[in-house]
């Protein structure tokens, strides 16, 4: 059980977390605008990390995404309690993630001031990043494993069980809301989007890098070359996020969608890295691979990509900047 949160120290918490499921959608689409509104391609290099972008527009400036497909049930339980497993050893393993997020938390401003809200804040360690700006920090995550581990390491942050689609506190409680990472977890953009409005006071601004549909796509190709049943998580397109933010009445101010792209020594350390971060969650049983399906996966993956003896995984993000006016 969570230990309860004393009431002066959480004058924004609601009512306790419930946590739903909910469904994902699947299409193919990219897309770029910088802070003028003008669509384009970002190919900056953070840390040292491989960066590629690619963009989805057509010639009236309007988002062309593909005809949604249903899919499988993603049920945040189990997503829960995937990272939950993870969580003791999530921060020696999420070195892509730690990219990611850092690259986030470099898109606010370097002064923060009020309320600031983490979703999906896992181990806390950005959620201590906006303690560190200025910020007084509540970090939210529907893993118990992540937040007990949150609690150990830093003391000055709030952290609280509760799900994106269905955030435990009051309106217009944060004048910034961060999330890194988190919330491709959830997929229902709609519910997401007038939970992140609600929030937020009037004024306040939202920072999401979320990974959407065209990660893994490395993965995903070597699973067909090799014959292997696909065994991936389904994402949301970035367009799919913009209709959904839209929707809330949140005010995009900029998106960038960026591959950072991870390398591994073999296919193992590689299924491990995806696996060990809770990536794992695909909404329906997987058989386990077996020696001889490693093996095909291993001469597949290497074919395809043709990159020596480092084995390339694409993580496709999208940065939004979103505004409540």
């Amino acid at each position: 059980m969570m230990p309860a949160i004393p009431a002066e120290k959480s004058p924004v918490l609601a009512e306790p977390f419930k946590a739903p499921e909910s469904k994902a959608l699947s299409t193919t689409a990219g897309v770029h605008l910088n802070n003028e509104g003008a669509f384009v391609a970002d190919r900056t290099s953070d840390a040292g990390v491989a960066v590629q972008a690619e963009g989805s527009v057509n010639a009236k400036g309007t988002f062309k995404a593909e005809e949604a497909s249903t899919t499988p049930a993603i049920n945040e339980q189990n997503v829960a309690h995937r990272f939950s497993k993870a969580a003791a050893k999530y921060n020696s393993i999420a070195s892509i993630q730690r990219v990611i997020a850092e690259q986030a938390l470099a898109n606010l401003p370097k002064a923060l001031q009020g309320e600031a809200l983490d979703i999906g804040c896992g181990t806390g360690i950005h959620t201590q990043a906006l303690v560190k700006k200025g910020a007084t920090a509540t970090g939210v995550d529907i893993a118990k494993g992540m937040l007990a581990q949150a609690r150990k390491m830093y003391s000055d942050p709030i952290f609280v069980q509760g799900s994106a689609v269905d955030l435990p506190f009051v309106d217009s409680a944060f004048s910034t809301v961060f999330s890194s990472m988190a919330l491709q977890w959830v997929s229902d953009t709609r519910l997401v989007g007038n939970e992140i409005a609600r929030v937020l006071k009037r004024g306040g601004v939202a920072e999401l890098a979320i990974m959407v549909a065209g990660s893994f796509n490395e993965l995903r190709t070597a699973r067909k070359v090799g014959q292997l049943p696909q065994a991936d998580t389904f994402m949301p397109t970035t367009s799919h996020w913009l209709t959904g933010f839209k929707q809330s009445g949140l005010n995009l101010q900029r998106v960038i969608t960026k591959d950072y792209i991870d390398s591994h020594s073999d296919i193992m350390a590689l299924l491990h890295s995806v696996k060990g971060v809770g990536a794992g969650e695909t909404g329906q049983k997987q058989p386990p691979l077996t020696r001889r399906d490693i093996k095909k996966l291993a001469m597949a993956y290497s074919n395809i990509t043709g990159v020596g003896s480092k084995l390339p995984l694409t993580y496709r993000v999208s940065h939004f900047r979103l505004e409540k006016r």
